[in-house]
């Protein structure tokens, strides 16, 4: 396969990457995939508690979190591999940590010091709830931040019970949105010269994804409760059952609704009073639905999309994760990116969903083993291989 062009945009950054699991993996991936030399520093084998939580080092997980990323084997519980840590850190641009905030402090490597040595450095730290508080200190994942942002209430259906969202919701976008603080850090930086430290938290993280759902509450006072497939306060809009399956409708208004009616035959519904303006509709929807899933019976789900297109409707398939990659627009987009890897060979990994013209995010180097580049990364601080080696034979490296 043809090597890919390295990618540009931060490849003046360079990112100190001490995260594990999805949170942090997935902000530094960001960074890599746009060009960020993004060290990923992890203890040697026996020394971390947790190793192994993000799975197989060759399993898909790793290889999609950890892909365009150079790896530094260093043991930071003793006073030699805090020290080397910090001479990076005078080099460095960004360090990315999601420990529980009190590790950091222990390890000695808080902001304060990291500030001292070097003043532009920016520290990401992403936690459970939040570098501060009642909760400060306790471990956070995923399915306990989405229960206590309020994803849980609002997802399933109606009667059902709490249901948590299929992918690790409060993670990736803590990841996210931790990405996003250092650009913009980086961007004042230019300014300022000084950097700065980011935070965010699975649980913040959550709650700003609710969006609506909780300005809802807060300006209206209203809890929202679960609306199952249906949208929560638009309708006809969700999931309609057809003649070989399913598919998703979106009629988000009052011409719209008159164009969806002459599209599927039923001009009857368009002219009945009760279903005359989004809020009828909506406060009779026990009476729409049941209608509707009657008519969408009646046909295939390749059937109802044709005709829907062709009114300009929107709808959509629902898809297995195999028929998502199959799709001919998905294919276009090129979001699976081809990768080769030394130990499972060809394969591909999901690609950055931001498209730039000229420095567009590129994986051009698949996830390294562990403490693969850690001569190549201690001899950018004057060590030698001798030096590497002795550091290997005392547990340091």
């Amino acid at each position: 396969m043809t090597r890919p062009e390295p990618a540009k945009a931060l490849s003046h950054i360079r990112v100190l990457d001490l995260t594990r699991v999805r949170a942090g993996p997935t902000c530094c991936r960001v960074l890599a995939d746009f060009g960020a030399d993004v060290i990923k520093v992890e203890a040697p084998p026996g020394v971390d508690r947790n190793e192994g939580m993000s799975g197989p080092r060759h399993g898909y997980d790793m290889l999609n979190l950890h892909r365009n990323k150079r790896s530094l084997s260093l043991n930071l519980r003793t006073p030699r591999g805090r020290e080397l840590f910090l001479e990076l850190v005078r080099q460095a641009d960004v360090v990315v940590e999601n420990f529980r905030p009190d590790v950091k402090d222990r390890l000695g490597i808080a902001y304060e010091a990291l500030q001292a040595v070097n003043p532009r450095i920016i520290l990401a730290s992403i936690s459970g709830y939040g570098q501060s508080g009642p909760y400060r200190d306790r471990a956070g994942f995923d399915q306990i931040a989405q229960g206590m942002g309020g994803l849980m209430s609002v997802t399933g259906l109606p009667g059902q019970g709490p249901v948590r969202a299929g992918i690790a919701v409060a993670d990736s976008s803590a990841g996210l949105y931790a990405a996003l603080g250092i650009l913009v850090a980086l961007s004042e930086r230019d300014r300022s010269g000084q950097g700065q430290w980011v935070q965010t938290s699975l649980l913040e993280a959550q709650i700003a994804l609710m969006d609506f759902q909780a300005a809802r509450y807060l300006v209206d006072g209203v809890v929202p409760e679960p609306a199952g497939n249906d949208h929560p306060y638009s309708t006809p809009m969700g999931v309609m059952p057809t003649a070989d399956g399913h598919l998703n409708i979106g009629v988000g208004g009052d011409g719209q609704w008159q164009a969806f009616c002459r599209a599927v035959g039923r001009d009857d519904l368009g002219s009945d009073p009760d279903f005359a303006t989004q809020e009828d509709r909506f406060r009779n929807r026990p009476r729409l639905k049941p209608l509707l899933e009657e008519l969408f019976r009646t046909r295939s789900t390749a059937d109802w999309l044709d005709l829907l297109e062709a009114a300009g409707v929107p709808a959509g398939p629902i898809y297995r994760v195999d028929e998502v990659f199959a799709d001919p627009q998905v294919e276009h987009l090129g979001i699976a990116v081809p990768c080769d890897h030394p130990a499972r060979g060809a394969m591909r990994l999901v690609g950055q969903p931001i498209g730039l013209s000229r420095t567009p995010a590129r994986i051009d180097r698949p996830a390294p083993d562990a403490g693969e580049h850690t001569a190549d990364i201690l001899g950018m601080i004057g060590l030698s291989a001798a030096e590497v080696a002795a550091l290997k034979a005392e547990g340091i490296v």
